[in-house]
């Protein structure tokens, strides 16, 4: 909204010209969306225990621990991180931007899904929520929607194709079997980032060190200059998406000061599932989904784990973890929740160092 009402200015005043760079613009968004989670975050989670009274239920079959530790903690905290994200993305983005309104949408509409989970959860004082099929749906659904549009946006031969790291001007010309793929991803990464999300802060750093890498390869992907020099793929427009990676970093930082162990609120599915279907529908517009599973890699490790011990079971009924997602392994062995929770944060920024390498590796 400041670019649109004051970048026409900048003749009347040469400082409104510093609207016109995205990188000041990505600056103020961090610290924007910052702010107003911490000056927010006190209101809302006095409301949320306010509503919820006995918090969050606790899975009776988790680490013993976690009824100790963790019983009474409000959830929906995903609220928090929704209202600092749209706010800063709507007062620092280009709103004439199409590929801002499509992630901001479909961020927002994963987190309504998640925020319906988590009151049902509240409400009915059990750990099921939604139904797991009709939660799919509504995501399957709304991915559907979003690819569409940002298939019709982009440029050709891009459109209906899948990029491939490390190799430069490679395309795998997939038709309309991309709305699959794209689809995929999109669903994919959200629950991902849901199963990650199981102890305080875990999920949360991920997914700003994960934000902070496609702010980059936001701005470079929408940067004809930079993007020829890197040879990746020159995708018109998908700058602006660096300011809503970076609205998302600070909202994730400003979530973690009330998150960090031991939490004062979770964020639930309606901040995970969010923010998990912002990294997916970001991945799809820059066309890097498959640095996304590099990048997000502690996201997949965590999924696969889960895929894993369920198949085993069924099939042998022996389980190879002692408890899925893999996090909770790690406990059950004795771990420590925050040695856990920071093995897991370097393992997340080693990852993605690994997928910033895809961007010179050609």
């Amino acid at each position: 909204m400041l670019y649109n009402l004051l970048f026409p200015l900048a003749d009347q005043a040469g400082i409104f010209n510093l609207f016109k760079y995205l990188t000041f613009r990505t600056g103020g968004a961090v610290l924007t969306a910052l702010l107003i989670s911490f000056f927010a975050g006190p209101s809302v989670i006095r409301w949320l225990r306010r509503k919820q009274g006995r918090g969050q239920p606790i899975r009776t079959d988790g680490p013993e621990s976690h009824l100790l530790t963790k019983k009474g903690t409000p959830t929906m905290g995903g609220i928090l991180i929704l209202l600092a994200l749209s706010l800063s993305t709507l007062l620092w983005a280009d709103l004439t931007n199409p590929y801002v309104w499509i992630v901001l949408t479909v961020t927002l509409s994963y987190g309504l899904i998640g925020f319906a989970d988590d009151f049902l959860k509240v409400s009915k004082r059990n750990t099921k929520g939604l139904p797991g099929k009709l939660k799919l749906v509504g995501q399957i659904l709304i991915a559907i929607v979003a690819t569409t549009l940002i298939m019709a946006l982009s440029p050709e031969p891009l459109s209906h194709a899948l990029a491939l790291p490390f190799f430069k001007n490679v395309l795998l010309q997939l038709g309309w079997g991309y709305m699959v793929v794209a689809v995929f991803v999109m669903v994919g990464a959200s629950n991902s980032v849901n199963l990650t999300d199981g102890l305080d802060g875990l999920a949360t750093v991920p997914v700003m060190i994960a934000s902070g890498v496609f702010a980059l390869i936001a701005y470079l992907v929408g940067h004809a200059v930079f993007a020829n020099y890197l040879q990746i793929h020159h995708v018109p427009g998908t700058g602006e998406l660096a300011v809503f990676c970076g609205a998302l970093v600070g909202a994730g930082l400003g979530f973690l000061w009330f998150n960090a162990p031991p939490a004062t609120v979770f964020m639930g599915d309606t901040g995970s599932l969010a923010m998990g279907g912002a990294l997916g529908s970001m991945s799809v517009v820059t066309k890097h989904e498959i640095v996304l599973a590099i990048v997000g890699g502690l996201f997949v490790l965590e999924t696969v784990s889960v895929i894993v011990q369920v198949t085993s079971y069924k099939l042998t009924g022996k389980r190879v973890f002692r408890m899925a997602p893999l996090h909770h392994h790690f406990e059950k062995k004795g771990w420590a929740e925050p040695t856990v929770v920071i093995r897991f944060w370097i393992i997340s920024g080693i990852l993605a160092l690994v997928g910033l390498s895809t961007l010179k590796l050609r």
